[in-house]
């Protein structure tokens, strides 16, 4: 098979085992993609597009100093190929905001998120599911500075828009109600918190199935919710449930592990 061809191969099969949470096999496959993908030279967009994947997948597992190296670099390649307005680039800057935002760099962060709306507006339009996870990024940020009336904006913004297009038990949607518990809890709104937490724990479960990384995440963060509520029962139990997955992940997947953003 040609270098052509192996590159799209290795890149796929990649991200279909990152979808199905084994993150290990994923880097793994994603590495030997990224170097087919370089013989193509070092600046082919075939390379960012493997850049991109393996750097989301490193962000995951909370390797990220090294997810911010590799999204810089398909940044890097995508703006020189395309030009500094183009979907692809605005897709770059949603990731590394993602990225920023969890380094505690909310400002970065901001600028990048603004110019990634602005350029997904300009392409797509306002109303399309194609801005949604630009906007949903950048109201997890306003949430992070306590701008909470721009944040919720926005996040039922992204919710209206994802469920008109993909319907309400979308994975999509599960991650803006899950942006809009962690809302509610930063703003001590408890009760409008849990029901949240539960749709979005429901459409994971349902979508991937109840041992994938992504379901965990969304437990532990239900489970500080319960803490904050004084239900520490329920908290251990939904801690337990996530710790479960964790070490079942380590166990299929050696070295691997970590969290979904």
């Amino acid at each position: 098979m040609s270098s052509t061809e192996q590159w799209q191969v290795e890149n796929e099969k990649g991200m279909r085992l990152y979808q199905q949470g084994h993150y290990h096999t994923a880097e793994q496959t994603l590495r030997v993609a990224l170097h087919e993908a370089e013989q193509f030279g070092p600046t082919d967009t075939r390379v960012a597009v493997v850049l991109n994947n393996l750097a989301s997948l490193c962000h995951n597992q909370r390797k990220l100093t090294e997810a911010e190296t590799l999204y810089l670099r398909a940044l890097a390649i995508r703006s020189e190929a395309y030009g500094p307005d183009h979907r692809m680039v605005a897709q770059s800057l949603n990731n590394l905001a993602s990225l920023y935002r969890e380094l505690g760099k909310y400002q970065e962060a901001e600028a990048f998120l603004l110019r990634a709306v602005a350029i997904a507006e300009a392409v797509v339009g306002p109303h399309h599911w194609g801005i949604t996870n630009c906007v949903n990024n950048l109201a997890a940020v306003y949430t992070a500075q306590a701008r909470y009336a721009e944040a919720e904006t926005l996040f039922q913004r992204s919710l209206a828009i994802r469920q008109r297009f993909f319907g309400s038990h979308n994975l999509a949607v599960a991650t803006t109600l899950s942006g809009l518990a962690e809302l509610a809890v930063a703003q001590e709104k408890y009760t409008e918190a849990e029901p949240l937490f539960r749709q979005a724990l429901a459409i994971r479960e349902e979508q991937l199935g109840s041992h994938h990384p992504g379901v965990a995440l969304l437990l532990e963060k239900y489970a500080t919710l319960m803490r904050k509520t004084d239900r520490t029962t329920e908290a251990t139990d939904l801690e337990a449930r996530a710790q479960a997955i964790h070490v079942q992940q380590s166990q299929t997947s050696p070295g691997g592990g970590g969290e979904e953003t």
